[in-house]
């Protein structure tokens, strides 16, 4: 944009006002940019677009949960979900149409990945989001759990958090951004190299390996032991408390044996446990746990001395889940069922 500016007789700074009215200010289009001259405003309309992507459906829930899909311009859809709580305004971002990583449970993951997200598509899937804001209000918080494995599009991923994190961009603090991984040690440690202040959530979803290898196809060629030293080294480099993510399935991973396992694996460690009851999604057979179990198994995590979340549902109607809004336009596929162990 800059060397365009200059070869149409425009400064380079014309870029940085560009870059400014679309995330600073909002704009959907050109014309809006009220401090670049008229005629630019008419050549910038006439050579380029502000979203090569559009929001094709949008469903909204009575928690105020609003859920995105949006369709890339070689018809790829990804999702993008904004939460609205109290104060805080946060985005979900997607990082790849589907995921590689096979997770049963997770909608995203069923048709496979088809390709990572480049940094502008995710830039746009904060626009879009922000656009559903009144003028009045901003994007406080992302979390990067949405379609797609974070660390495996981490070289994509980095500069658009710069943008989502610049006073010249969306100015989300670091320490408001959280980015989700099942469990890459070697991207754990290279998002460790980056310097930044994001937090990590790591999604552990079992207490011992055999359990976890149904769970998730990509953890035999991964141990729980990688992938808490790869954490451990993140903490210790980053200062940052690492949040380990933990989605509940009936009679799978829920159970008491399991809860006294988890706190045993993960003792002398200074980390949040995220529980998250398994949200239903059409077509695969698990069952969200009971909230007596829920209670039971968080209850004895907190007195092994941990600091326990159970995540709130949100959005539930509108298919809020990762992967849910996309796959209902889909064929559902027949699902082996786990056994526990």
């Amino acid at each position: 944009m800059k060397s365009w500016c200059e070869e149409h007789g425009e400064r380079g700074f014309r870029a940085r006002q560009i870059r400014e009215w679309a995330g600073q200010h909002r704009v959907r289009g050109f014309d809006a940019m009220t401090n670049l001259p008229k005629r630019l405003r008419h050549e910038l309309d006439q050579a380029w677009t502000l979203s090569s992507s559009s929001v094709s459906h949008a469903s909204n829930d009575v928690d105020l949960t609003r859920k995105l899909l949006v369709r890339l311009a070689d018809g790829g859809v990804i999702e993008c979900v904004l939460i609205v709580e109290e104060d805080r305004r946060t985005l979900c971002l997607s990082t790849q149409v589907g995921c590689a990583m096979g997770c049963v449970f997770c909608a995203s993951g069923l048709d496979g990945v088809d390709r990572s997200l480049t940094t502008g598509e995710m830039i746009e899937q904060m626009l879009h989001v922000t656009h559903l804001l009144p003028p009045n209000e901003r994007l406080t918080h992302i979390v990067v759990m949405g379609m797609g494995e974070p660390l495996a599009n981490l070289e994509a991923l980095l500069p658009a958090l710069e943008f989502a994190t610049a006073k010249t961009g969306l100015g989300v603090s670091q320490r408001h951004v959280t980015i989700s991984t099942v469990g890459l040690p070697k991207r754990i440690r290279q998002l460790a190299e980056a310097g930044k202040r994001y937090h990590l959530a790591v999604s552990l979803h079992a207490s011992n390996d055999r359990i976890r290898q149904q769970i998730v196809p990509t953890a035999e060629k991964v141990t729980l032991d990688e992938i808490l030293a790869a954490a451990d080294a993140f903490r210790q480099e980053t200062g940052r408390q690492v949040t380990f993510e933990y989605v509940l399935l009936a009679d799978i991973n829920d159970e008491a044996h399991h809860a006294q396992e988890l706190a045993r694996r993960l003792r002398g460690r200074d980390a949040m446990i995220n529980l998250i009851p398994f949200n239903p999604v059409s077509g695969l057979p698990y069952r969200e746990p009971t909230s007596t179990r829920t209670k039971a198994f968080a209850e004895t995590l907190r007195e092994a001395g941990f600091t326990v979340k159970v995540r709130k549902r949100k959005g539930a109607r509108i298919d809020a889940a990762c992967g849910q809004l996309r796959r209902s336009q889909r064929d559902s596929n027949e699902i082996v069922p786990l056994v526990s162990s």
